[in-house]
């Protein structure tokens, strides 16, 4: 039993009231620390996944207590990949924030993005339902925290729809998990998946519902259709660095329903056969549709960047719900490309929403400057987004079609992703030819403005004229352009990497077994 596993938990909790209550009068103190606990964050993630990446399933029992009474943390593939995920994308974001100087708007700002940090690792270590819920409201108040960053009344009201959606989440999750645990007896995910397959399906009635709820809570985080409309008032409102962030929120609600409906509520599990998949490949095409539908009638940049984070998640959990090794691996790879492809895009409406005198409006006024390095980044984004080619929204989408073609479900699911597609590139097209290309039309061919002939024009230029992004501000979101051209580059080792995390998940005796030692024995 290796102590890294518990690492990526404990350093940005213990980091989180340093900062808060030692350093949050000194933003250089605050900073260099926040960057350096980030950066041992992302070491500790690489070290993980190399350890994961021999195929063995490791459980970490805190307090040397046995599972399942005792509190447990699981490393296998699927669990090292989220963790080096977010540790990437937080690295990012954060030096956007800092570069931008985003986290002087407030005191409290890293203190919360590190409490933010310990609530997703620890939902993707953990190996108990109870303390998937805990990490949960972990996130919750530091999320909203991070929400509210700056303050103001849109988003302040925001982020009260946010908490108010999240709570009932919350409170449908305890009900979810006192139904699962009258039905097996316990909330351990490894020995539910063994007490679940001895249940009879006559007897199983709980066990359905306690199933359902679950998937609901989990659709809450996903923002999956009917409860997804909390995300685009939410995203559109929150501080850019923030929304690049949350880009990683939503995968952890896809990556619980993952994790707890191919090891316990697992394919084999006689109970709930088929009633997961007929609720969430419904739910999956609206999603889509509603998404690429935001993206064609958006009127402002953010809300149209939120929307097609919607119509990701619907295009990701198409794939969840065919509930077969090679569809998990291709929504495992299009979820690590829509998180990065998402970050880049709300870093990059950052740097030039900043620039513009009337904000994330889609209207055309005179060029930012640097327009030209900003229409590449955002056609770099958009393409990304979208899914075409050469980056890898493209294969993430084609690897998705390949893998519902056996399904019943393959006509419904191909036109929606297709048409899904089409729409968010025309939705692209039309907001980059009106931010970027009519913009400079426009300043070609009006008038220039009438001058106060008392005030030089010069010194009146140099006073209103926006400065230039910087190379700090600029590199986060390169970096995360880089990463959808890297994962297109080495797609075959990632798919070889996500076939292995699928293949762990849809044969749980590994899993077991680590958590249990008398798992497999008990399973037969």
């Amino acid at each position: 039993m290796t102590h890294w596993i518990i690492a990526p938990v404990i350093l940005p909790a213990l980091l989180a009231p340093i900062i808060a209550f030692v350093m949050r009068h000194d933003y250089t103190l605050a900073r260099a620390t926040s960057v350096a606990g980030t950066l041992a964050l992302v070491a500790i993630s690489i070290g993980l996944t190399i350890t994961a990446m021999e195929g063995d399933t490791i459980a970490y029992t805190l307090g040397d207590w046995p599972a399942p009474f005792g509190i447990v943390l699981v490393l296998d593939r699927l669990s090292a990949l989220m963790v080096l995920l977010t540790s990437a994308l937080a690295l990012i974001v954060l030096i956007h924030a800092i570069a931008t100087r985003w986290d002087e708007k407030g005191r409290h700002f890293h203190a919360l993005f590190q409490f933010q940090l310990m609530g997703i690792t620890g939902a993707f270590l953990t190996g108990d339902a109870f303390n998937l819920f805990v990490f949960f409201e972990v996130l919750l108040i530091a999320s909203y925290g991070l929400m509210i960053h700056g303050g103001g009344r849109v988003r302040l009201q925001a982020g009260l729809q946010y908490v108010v959606m999240n709570l009932a989440g919350s409170t449908l999750f305890l009900f979810a998990l006192g139904t699962l645990y009258a039905s097996t007896g316990t909330l351990n995910i490894a020995d539910m998946a063994v007490k679940l397959r001895e249940i009879p399906v006559e007897d199983a009635a709980l066990v359905r519902v306690a199933a359902i709820l679950l998937l609901v809570v989990f659709a809450i985080k996903a923002a999956l259709f009917p409860i997804h409309f909390w995300l685009p008032g939410t995203y559109s409102n929150a501080p850019a660095p923030v929304a690049a962030l949350f880009a990683i929120m939503t995968k952890v609600g896809a990556y619980a329903i993952i994790r707890i409906y191919t090891i316990s509520f697992g394919p084999d599990v006689a109970a709930t056969e088929g009633l997961i998949a007929q609720w969430l490949m419904p739910a999956a095409v609206v999603t889509l549709a509603v998404g690429a539908v935001g993206v064609l009638g958006a009127r402002r940049l953010m809300p149209l960047l939120s929307f097609s984070v919607v119509g990701s998640m619907g295009t990701m959990m198409l794939a969840v719900a065919a509930f077969t090794p090679y569809a998990t691996s291709s929504a495992l790879y299009y979820l690590v490309h829509s998180t990065f492809s998402a970050a880049a895009l709300f870093l990059l409406a950052d740097l030039v929403v900043t620039r513009r005198a009337a904000g994330d409006g889609l209207t055309a006024q005179f060029p930012t400057v640097q327009n030209g390095l900003f229409a590449a980044l955002f056609f770099a984004g958009a393409i990304g987004m979208a899914g075409m080619p050469p980056l890898s929204g493209f294969l993430g989408k084609l690897v998705i079609l390949d893998a519902i073609r056996d399904s019943s479900f393959m006509t419904l699911g191909w036109v929606a992703v297709l048409l899904g597609s089409l729409l968010t590139i025309i939705g692209f097209a039309r907001a980059g030819s009106i931010l970027f290309w009519k913009s400079t039309a426009q300043a070609l061919h009006e008038d220039e403005p009438e001058t106060d002939k008392d005030e030089p024009e010069g010194d009146r230029q140099a006073e209103n004229a926006p400065k230039p992004a910087t190379a700090l501000e600029l590199a986060p979101t390169m970096a995360a352009v880089a990463m959808l051209a890297l994962l297109a580059a080495f797609a075959g080792p990632a798919m070889q990497y996500l076939e292995g995390a699928s293949a762990q998940l849809y044969d749980g005796s590994g899993y077991i077994s680590a958590v249990l030692p008398e798992g497999e024995e008990a399973q037969q």
